[in-house]
């Protein structure tokens, strides 16, 4: 039995490299660690990966990010996935930069992937990796700010987040959500440190 890793983006080119699409991002730095490549199929682009021996499957959405729980319902059929074996990563603009939060449960927080996965599944509890990108915006240019690229100072942290993100991933699937939960997550001070 596997587990459906889904990594919440907009699919083409004028997506590409936008802090919308950071869990694109964190699927395909986990798919290049295990030099692994991605196919197209229905409603996405999957790989698989495994850690210590437990296989993941990893899910980038075709259908668009309003439209995710489409895909994520669909594979979770498909492979016959348990709900508890779902780990949805997205990106958040309440986090500073490159903070984790993974939780068990909870709303949408006025992320349109995550509302659709609500909407779709018909619930709320499922894991979440939240991936924080900041809120360096003015009134006002938060959309823009959501999908636009990442600037050079955001650039060169990536690297060190998207491995922390990989080791939350791996965390999951080898020691389950409590663990990673308790091993990635954030503590207050670490938030109020970050840049």
């Amino acid at each position: 039995m596997s587990f459906l890793i889904a990594g919440l983006g907009n699919i083409g080119a004028d997506y590409a490299g936008t802090r919308h699409n950071i869990g694109f991002g964190v699927l395909d730095a986990l798919a290049k660690a295990s030099n692994t490549s991605f196919s197209t199929l229905r409603y996405g682009s999957l790989a698989e990966v495994s850690f210590r021996g437990k296989s993941a499957l990893l899910l980038k959405p075709s259908t668009y990010m309003n439209l995710s729980g489409k895909a994520v319902n669909y594979w979770l059929s498909e492979t016959r996935t348990p709900i508890e074996r779902l780990l949805v990563v997205l990106d958040d603009i309440a986090l500073p930069l490159g903070t984790l939060r993974m939780r068990k449960q909870g709303s949408d927080g006025g992320h349109n992937g995550l509302k659709s996965i609500n909407e779709i599944l018909d619930t709320t509890v499922y894991t979440r990796l939240r991936v924080g990108i900041g809120s360096n915006f003015g009134r006002g240019q938060q959309v823009d700010y959501v999908l636009g690229v990442w600037d050079d100072e955001e650039i060169a942290a990536l690297p060190l987040i998207m491995e922390r993100c990989r080791g939350a991933v791996e965390a999951f699937v080898t020691q389950g959500p409590d663990r990673a939960m308790t091993l990635y997550n954030a503590t207050e001070k670490d938030t109020e440190a970050a840049p």
